[in-house]
C-alpha cells in the first residue's frame, strides 16, 4: 500500500520511515465490511506491510482523505498542529492517522486508549508531550472542585479577580469532533465476491481462496507457499532478507478462520483472528465469567497489550503468531502453560494438536506438517485453585520484542497449598519456546513454600542454561530473569493465597498533564500546580513574557504555531522524496562492503547489468573530479577502489528505472575480498595499538599532580557511554537533476548545509564551478547533525550518476542502509582520577577521554576538542587536566550529533561528581559550583548568576527536598522496588557564526524571506517570520518562506550548534531594517496609509524593495598551545530534576516526574523553545537509558531498524513533565536577547540516568553494598538489574573468557 500511495496515486502524506512496521510513519486506516455482523470495522495499520492484493473489499484512508488546508482540516490534524505536536513533521501524518482510527471507533477515548493508539508511532523531535496534549483534548475529562472547574489546558475561575495565565494553545477555539461528518464506507465494496482471486506480478503470484476446502487444496499442492494474513513476518523477510516466494496464499476471505465458539471448557478462536480481535474478545468475556475461570484470559490480555504496536496487532493473526514459533514469542509461552491446543486440517482430515513442549521443535519450526492449515485455537477456562500469569521483560516498556518472556501456571489441590500441576514456559532462553520440565517436577506434589521455591530456583538455573556466546547476548541477565520472573510469580501466588497483604503493583504508566511555564511573575504568592492546569490563589495578575508596551501584533515572545504545522498534519508538506518523478529519472542503490578491513580483489558488475531495468553501475572510475574528500589532514574516498575499512563502506552504486530493480541489481554485484589482519573495533583495541587521529588534545589548569598530594581522599573511576543512532524520521534523501546545458545541476536534498553540497560536494566532485550548482532544501524530516558530512558523500555519488547518465537520479536510503552506512554519536570511554576534601570540595581532577571515531576522521577531532572545552560543566575546580583522543577503528565513521561531544563529556564530569558524593555520603554539587564573577578553565569570563537562579528555582518547583526524603522513606519500606531522584545542572556553550538573508517585498505587499538556515523541525522559519513581522511592522500572514537555496543566499554556515536563530535572525533583521528605512519617507508623508499603499507608492517611486542582510558573527578562536581563547559567545544554563521508580528484579523503570528550568534569555517563541527543550531531553533520555547499538565480533551492525534499536516512545515520557523558562534573563550576544536551545538540554536527559543510579544505590544497600560503583550508559534494564546485585543475580555464575555475541564498543 505504501508503494501504491507514493508512486501510483501520488498521495505522499503517507511516509516511509522504516519499511518494517516499526515507526508508524506510514499509518493508514483500513475499513472493512463484516457480513456476519453487518457492520463496518476501522483499524490502523502500517502501509509498508499491507499487501495491496490482500485489500480486496477494503477501503484505505490516508491522511489526505480526512482533511486538507484547501478544503477543511480535520480536528485531529488541527489539534496536533496547534498543540505544537509537529516539529519536523515527518511522523505527523502517521500520528494523525493513528488517532483518527481510534476516534472512528471511540469518539471519547480514555488516556489509556490514546497512549495505546500512539504506542506504535515514533517521533524523534517533540518528546511526545505536545502530541499527547493535543490528543488529550478529545478525552473531555472534567474534574469539579470547590472553587474552579478544570478542563485540559484551561481553568474557568469562579472568582472575578483572578486572571488566566497564557497557554501554549487554546482548546476552546478547536474545531469540534463530529463523528457524523466522517467519510462513509464505499457501498460498492459491500458486495461479496465468491470467486478465487489471483494476482500475477513480475516474479510472484498471489492467490486468495474463498473457502476452507479451496485453501486446503491449494496448501496440499503448494506446501512451500506461505500463508499470509497480516504480512508481519513474511513481508519483512521479503523486503529485508531478499527471500523470494513464487506463490503466496492469502486465506483472508476464508470465513472459517474467523469463527468464534464458546464451549463448556473454553473458547475456540479462529486462527485468522487478529490479535486485536482476540484481545477485544477476551476483554468482553472476562467480566461475564467467574473470576476463577478467567486467569488465562487475563494473562493473555496482559501480554497482548505489550505485543507489538496496535497497528501490528490489528493485522497480525493468532494462528500466524503461533506457527511463526519465534524464540521470544510473548503468546506461545502463555498458551502452552495454559494447556491450549490448535485444530489443524489437511487433505487427510482434521485433528487437534496440544500446544506443549513437543509442539515447538526449533527456531521458527513446529511439529505441524507443511500441508497443515491451522483453523482455530482452543483457550480453556481455568479452574478453582488455578493461577496463570504472563511475565516479560523487554528493552523498551512497550512495542518491543521481549528479552525473556514467560507463561506460568499452577494448580493447587483443593483447599491446600500442595501443587497438583505446574507449567513454566519461557521465551528468549533458546531457539524456541522452552518448558522447564525439571523445575516443574521439583515443585509438583510439594507445598508451595520457601523451601520448595528455593529448590526450584536452583533447578531452573541449571535447566535453562545458556552458553556465553548465545545469540542475542545478555546471557547473565537472561538467566537471572528466569529466576526473578519465577520469584515474581511466587509473590503473585502468595498474594492470591492471602499470604501477602498487598499485591506486587506494576510500575505506574499513566501520563499526567504537565506544566509549561513561560511567564515572568512579580509576586512570590503564585502557586504552580504540577500539571497543565494552574490555580492562583489570591494572586495579582501576572505579567506576560513580553513587555507591556509591546505592540499586540508583534509576535516576538509569544507562542506561535510552527508555520508548517498544518501542512505537515494534512500530509501536504513536501519532503525531498515527495518531489514527483521526472521523465527518465533513475533510482540509485548503494553497494556496500561486507568486510571490516580487507583488500578488494575484484568487482564484478556483469550480472547486475543483465537484470531488467538496470541501466548502469557507478564506480570510482566514473568520478570526473575529486575522488576523495579531504578533512583535517585525512582523506575519505567517495567510492572504495582498492581497500575497505568498515562494513558498510560504499564500493559502487547501481542505477535502474525503479528502486526494486536497483535493489536487485545491487544484490547481483559480486565483490571478492582478501581480509587484512587485526581489525580494530573497540576503544581498548585502539588504545593498545595506538590507533588515533591526530591531533590529540591536552589541557591543563593548575598543578594536578601536586594537588592530589594535599587532598583528603583520592578516587579513580570511569564510565563508558555507548553510541547513538540519529534515527531522523526521514532517511537520507536526495535528487540530482541535470539541467541539460552548460553543466548546470539542480540538487534537491535533505541537508543541514546546502553550501557544502553545492561547493565542496557536487562542484568539486564533477570538476565544475559552484555557480553551475543550485542546492534546494525545502525542509528536513529531522537531522540532529547527521545530515552534513555523510549527506555530502552520498550527494557526491548521486551527482556522478546524474553526470554520467545525463538523467535525474534519486537516492533515498532505507532505514537499515542508513543505520549501517551513516554512523552516529561517538561512543566514549571516560576515565578520571579525582582528589577531594572531606567537606566535599573537589581540588583536582585528571580526565582521559577516548572517542570511537570509526574508519574516517569526519568531525571527530573537533568533537574531541569540544569535550575538553566543557571539562568544568558548572564546577570551579582549581586543578584540572584533560586528555582527549579520537580513536581510529574499523567501524563506520561517527559524526556530528546534537550536542557535538558535550553530552559525552559532561556525563563523565557529572559521574565523577556523583562518585565523590557517594564516597562521602553527602551532596557536593553546590559547594563546587562557580560563584560570583568567574572564568572558565580556558579563561572565558562569565557570570554564573543565572545558573544559581536555575538551580534554586528547580529545587523549588520540583519540591526537591521533600521528595528526596519521600524517596528515602519509600526505599526503606520496599525491597524489590526502589526510587531514585537526581538534580543535574548544565552550562553549555553557544558560538554564533556568520549568516546571510534576502528579503523581497512584492507589489501587493507580500514579503518573501530567504535565509541560510534550513528548517528541520527546530522552527527556524517560524522564528524568522516573527523577526520579519516585528521589523517590518506587518502581520506574519503577509510573510512567506519557501525554501533554503544557494541561489538566493550564498556561502552559508550549517544549521547546527544551536546558533541558527542567533545568526540568521540578525541577518533577516538587518535586511528588514534596510527595507523599512527605505520606506521611511513614504511612511512620514502618509502616516495613516496602509502597508499595501506604502509598497505601491515605493514601487512607483522606483525604490528598491529587495535587500540582503548579513551578520558577520563573532571572532571566535582558541589557541591550544596557550590553552586560552574565546571559542564561544555565551552560555545556556539549565537544571533538571528527575525521579524514577525501578523494578530491581527486572531492571525496568519508569520516569515518574521531570522538572526542567532553562535559561534561554528572552524566548522569541515559547512554544517552539519548549518543544526543543522537551525533544532534546527525550533524545538524551534515550541516549543515557535506552538506545543501544550492537555490533558483531566482525564489525557488522546488528541493530538496523526500530525492531532492534529502540528510541524513546510514548511509553517513555515522564509521567509528569514540567518545563519552566527562567524569567528576567537577558543575553546581549543574540537577537532580541534570546539564547540557542536546540542542543543544550539534551544532556539533561542524564538526570534520569543518575536517578536510576540513585535507585540502584538503594538496592545495593539492601544487599550490603555501599560506595561508588560502575554503571555504564545506556542504563538499560540489563545494566540496572545487574548493578542492583540482587540474590538472583548472585546465583548466576559469571562466564569465563569467551567470544561475545556482540562487541562492547
Amino acid at each position: 500500500v505504501l508503494f501504491l500511495t507514493l508512486i501510483s496515486v501520488r498521495l505522499t502524506g503517507t511516509k516511509s520511515g522504516c519499511g518494517g512496521g516499526g515507526c508508524g510513519a506510514c499509518t493508514v486506516m483500513v475499513s472493512r465490511y463484516q457480513p456476519a455482523t453487518k457492520t463496518i470495522v476501522h483499524y490502523s495499520a502500517n502501509a509498508c506491510l499491507l499487501p495491496v492484493c490482500q485489500l480486496y473489499g477494503a477501503a484505505i484512508t490516508t491522511v489526505e482523505g480526512i482533511g486538507s488546508s484547501k478544503t477543511r482540516i480535520h480536528p485531529v490534524q488541527e489539534r496536533i498542529a496547534k498543540a505544537h505536536g509537529s516539529q519536523c513533521g515527518f511522523c505527523t501524518p502517521g500520528m494523525v492517522m493513528s488517532m483518527y482510527a481510534l476516534l472512528r471507533n471511540k469518539p471519547k477515548p480514555t488516556m489509556d486508549d490514546i497512549t495505546q493508539a500512539l504506542g506504535g508511532n515514533l517521533c524523534r523531535c517533540t518528546g511526545y508531550r505536545p502530541i499527547v496534549d493535543g490528543c488529550r483534548t478529545f478525552c473531555q475529562v472534567r474534574v469539579s472542585l470547590c472553587c474552579f472547574i478544570i478542563q485540559p489546558l484551561k481553568i474557568h475561575f469562579l472568582q472575578p479577580n483572578l486572571q488566566e495565565k497564557p497557554r501554549l494553545f487554546d482548546q476552546e477555539k478547536f474545531l469540534p469532533l463530529d463523528p457524523t461528518q466522517e467519510l462513509i464506507f464505499p457501498p460498492e465494496l459491500i458486495a461479496a465476491n465468491p470467486q478465487i482471486l489471483t494476482f500475477h506480478g513480475e516474479r510472484m503470484t498471489w492467490v486468495s481462496p474463498t473457502s476452507l476446502e479451496e485453501l486446503v487444496q491449494f496448501r496440499a499442492k503448494n506446501s512451500k507457499a506461505p500463508l499470509v494474513m497480516g504480512n508481519t513476518n513474511i513481508g519483512p523477510d521479503i523486503k529485508f532478507k531478499g527471500i523470494l516466494h513464487p506463490l503466496i496464499i492469502s486465506p483472508m476471505r476464508v470465513k472459517e478462520l474467523f469463527e468464534v465458539s464458546e464451549g463448556a471448557d473454553g473458547v475456540w478462536v479462529g486462527a485468522g483472528s487478529s490479535l486485536s480481535e482476540l484481545q477485544s474478545l477476551l476483554e468482553k468475556m472476562v467480566p461475564q465469567l467467574p473470576e476463577e475461570k478467567t486467569e488465562l484470559f487475563r494473562a493473555l490480555i496482559q501480554q497482548l497489550r505489550n505485543l507489538g504496536s496496535l497497528q501490528i496487532r490489528n493485522v497480525a493473526s493468532l494462528g500466524g503468531n503461533i506457527v511463526s514459533a519465534y524464540p521470544n514469542s510473548d503468546l506461545n509461552p502463555v498458551l502452552a502453560a495454559g494447556n491450549c491446543k490448535v485444530k489443524v486440517i489437511s487433505t487427510g482430515g482434521s485433528r487437534e494438536v496440544p500446544l506443549n513442549q513437543d509442539f515447538f521443535v526449533g527456531f521458527g519450526k513446529t511439529i505441524l506438517k507443511p500441508e497443515d492449515v491451522v483453523v482455530s485455537v482452543f483457550i480453556p477456562f481455568t479452574r478453582k485453585g488455578e493461577y496463570v500469569r504472563a511475565l516479560r521483560q523487554a528493552p523498551r516498556k512497550e512495542v518491543s520484542f521481549a528479552t525473556v518472556t514467560t507463561g506460568m501456571r499452577v494448580l493447587f489441590s483443593e483447599g491446600s497449598r500442595v501443587v497438583q500441576e505446574v507449567s513454566l514456559y519461557f521465551g528468549g532462553m533458546g531457539p524456541t519456546t522452552i518448558n522447564a520440565t525439571k523445575t516443574c517436577k521439583a515443585i509438583t506434589g510439594r507445598l508451595w513454600d520457601e523451601e520448595t521455591l528455593n529448590q526450584a530456583y536452583d533447578a531452573l538455573l541449571e535447566e535453562l542454561d545458556l552458553p556465553p556466546s548465545a545469540p542475542g547476548g545478555k546471557v547473565e541477565f537472561r538467566r537471572s530473569l528466569t529466576l526473578s520472573l519465577l520469584f515474581k510469580f511466587n509473590l503473585e501466588v502468595l498474594q492470591k493465597l492471602k499470604e501477602l497483604p498487598e499485591k506486587l503493583q506494576p510500575l505506574p504508566k499513566e501520563i499526567q498533564p504537565s506544566l509549561q511555564d513561560f511567564q515572568v511573575s512579580t509576586r512570590p504568592s503564585v502557586i504552580h500546580i504540577t500539571n497543565t492546569w494552574q490555580y492562583f490563589h489570591n494572586a495579582s495578575p501576572l505579567l506576560q513574557h513580553v513587555p507591556k508596551d509591546q505592540d499586540s501584533q508583534d509576535p516576538v515572545g509569544r507562542p506561535m504555531m510552527h508555520r508548517s504545522a498544518i501542512s505537515q498534519a494534512t500530509g501536504e508538506a513536501v519532503y525531498c522524496d515527495d518531489i514527483p518523478k521526472t521523465d527518465g529519472e533513475l533510482f540509485m542503490v548503494l553497494v556496500t562492503s561486507s568486510r571490516a578491513h580487507a583488500k578488494i580483489t575484484s568487482l564484478d558488475v556483469s550480472e547486475a547489468l543483465k537484470l531488467p531495468g538496470v541501466v548502469d553501475v557507478i564506480t570510482a572510475n566514473d568520478v570526473p573530479g575529486k575522488k576523495a574528500r579531504p578533512m583535517f589532514g585525512y582523506e575519505q574516498e567517495l567510492l572504495a577502489e582498492n581497500q575497505v575499512f568498515c562494513v558498510g563502506q560504499t564500493v559502487c552504486a547501481v542505477l535502474a528505472d525503479t528502486k526494486t530493480h536497483a535493489k536487485r541489481g545491487a544484490a547481483a554485484v559480486k565483490i571478492t575480498y582478501e581480509d587484512l589482519p587485526d581489525p580494530i573495533f573497540t576503544i581498548e583495541d585502539a588504545i593498545e595499538k595506538s590507533s588515533y587521529y591526530e591531533p590529540r588534545r591536552m589541557f591543563a589548569r593548575g598543578d594536578v599532580t601536586e594537588a592530589f598530594k594535599t587532598c583528603d581522599r583520592v578516587y579513580e573511576g570511569q564510565i563508558r557511554l555507548g553510541g547513538q543512532e540519529h534515527f531522523y524520521m526521514e532517511p537520507q534523501s536526495m535528487l540530482v537533476v541535470p539541467v541539460g546545458e552548460e553543466k548546470e545541476f539542480k540538487v534537491y536534498i535533505s541537508t543541514q548545509w546546502p553550501t557544502l553540497i553545492q561547493v565542496h560536494t557536487v562542484a568539486e566532485t564533477l570538476d565544475i564551478q559552484s555557480n553551475r550548482v543550485t542546492c534546494h532544501v525545502k525542509r528536513l524530516g529531522g537531522a540532529f547533525g547527521g545530515k552534513v558530512i555523510v549527506t555530502s558523500v552520498l550527494a557526491s555519488i548521486t551527482s556522478v550518476a546524474a553526470w554520467k547518465t545525463n538523467r535525474a537520479v534519486r537516492c533515498v536510503l532505507e532505514r537499515g542502509e542508513d543505520m549501517l552506512i551513516t554512523g552516529g554519536r561517538h561512543p566514549v570511554l571516560g576515565k578520571y582520577k579525582v582528589g577531594f576534601m572531606n567537606d566535599g570540595r573537589i581540588m583536582a581532577v585528571d580526565y582521559y577521554y577516548y572517542a570511537n571515531a570509526g574508519c574516517f576522521v569526519d568531525e571527530s577531532v573537533l568533537i574531541s576538542e569540544k569535550i575538553l572545552l566543557h571539562l568544568d560543566n558548572v564546577y570551579n575546580i582549581p586543578n584540572m587536566r584533560g586528555h582527549s583522543a579520537a580513536c581510529r577503528t574499523n567501524l563506520p565513521s561517527n559524526t556530528a550529533f546534537r550536542g557535538f561531544g558535550v553530552p559525552q563529556g559532561l556525563l563523565v564530569v557529572e559521574n565523577m561528581v556523583n562518585d565523590v558524593a557517594m564516597a562521602l555520603g553527602r551532596p557536593v554539587r553546590e559547594v563546587n559550583m562557580y560563584k560570583g564573577p568567574s572564568a572558565t578553565h580556558y579563561k572565558f569570563e562569565f557570570s554564573p548568576e543565572n545558573l544559581h537562579r536555575c538551580w534554586e528555582l528547580c529545587k523549588l518547583k520540583s519540591d526537591y527536598s521533600a521528595r528526596r526524603q519521600a524517596v528515602d522513606q519509600f526505599n526503606q519500606q520496599n525491597r524489590w522496588r526502589k526510587k531514585g531522584i537526581a538534580l543535574i545542572p548544565i552550562k553549555v556553550s553557544v558560538g554564533v557564526c556568520q549568516a546571510g538573508a534576502l528579503v523581497h517585498i512584492y507589489k501587493d505587499g507580500s514579503v518573501l524571506v530567504t535565509h541560510g538556515g534550513t528548517e528541520m523541525g527546530q522552527g527556524i522559519h517560524t522564528k524568522m517570520q516573527q523577526v520579519a513581522s516585528r521589523e517590518l511592522h506587518i502581520p506574519t500572514s503577509k510573510i512567506f518562506l519557501s525554501e533554503t537555496s544557494t541561489g538566493t543566499v550564498p556561502n552559508t554556515c550549517p544549521s547546527a550548534a544551536s546558533f541558527g536563530t542567533d545568526a540568521n535572525g540578525m541577518a533577516v533583521k538587518e535586511a528588514c531594517e534596510i527595507l523599512y528605512r527605505r520606506l521611511e519617507p513614504i511612511r512620514l508623508k502618509d502616516p495613516k496609509g496602509s502597508w499595501e499603499s506604502w509598497i505601491k507608492e515605493a514601487h512607483l517611486q522606483k525604490i528598491s524593495l529587495s535587500a540582503t542582510g548579513f551578520f558577520r558573527g563573532e571572532d571566535l578562536y582558541y589557541d591550544w598551545e596557550k590553552m586560552e581563547g574565546h571559542p564561544y559567545s555565551y552560555f545556556t544554563f539549565g537544571v533538571c530534576c528527575s525521579e524514577v521508580e525501578l523494578d530491581c528484579l527486572t531492571g525496568d523503570y519508569r520516569t515518574l516526574r521531570t522538572d526542567i528550568v532553562m535559561d534561554i534569555g528572552r524566548s522569541i517563541n515559547p512554544s517552539v523553545d519548549i518543544g526543543q527543550i522537551e525533544g532534546a531531553f527525550t533524545q538524551g533520555l534515550g541516549l543515557y537509558t535506552l538506545e543501544e547499538l550492537k555490533y558483531s565480533p566482525t564489525g557488522i551492525l546488528y541493530s538496523r531498524g526500530p525492531s532492534q534499536y529502540k528510541i524513546p516512545g510514548v511509553c517513555d515520557v515522564p509521567l509528569k513533565f514540567n518545563v519552566y523558562l527562567l524569567p528576567d534573563s537577558y543575553n546581549p550576544h543574540a537577537i532580541y536577547s534570546s539564547k540557542g536551545i536546540g542542543e543544550p538540554t539534551l544532556f539533561l536527559g542524564s538526570s534520569v540516568f543518575f536517578a536510576i543510579k540513585d535507585a540502584v544505590t538503594a538496592a545495593r544497600s539492601d544487599s550490603g553494598l555501599s560506595g561508588p560503583f560502575f554503571l555504564d550508559t545506556p542504563a538499560t534494564p540489563e545494566r540496572a538489574c545487574l548493578a542492583c546485585a540482587s540474590p538472583f543475580i548472585k546465583k548466576v555464575d559469571k562466564p569465563g573468557s569467551f567470544k561475545p555475541w556482540a562487541l562492547d564498543i
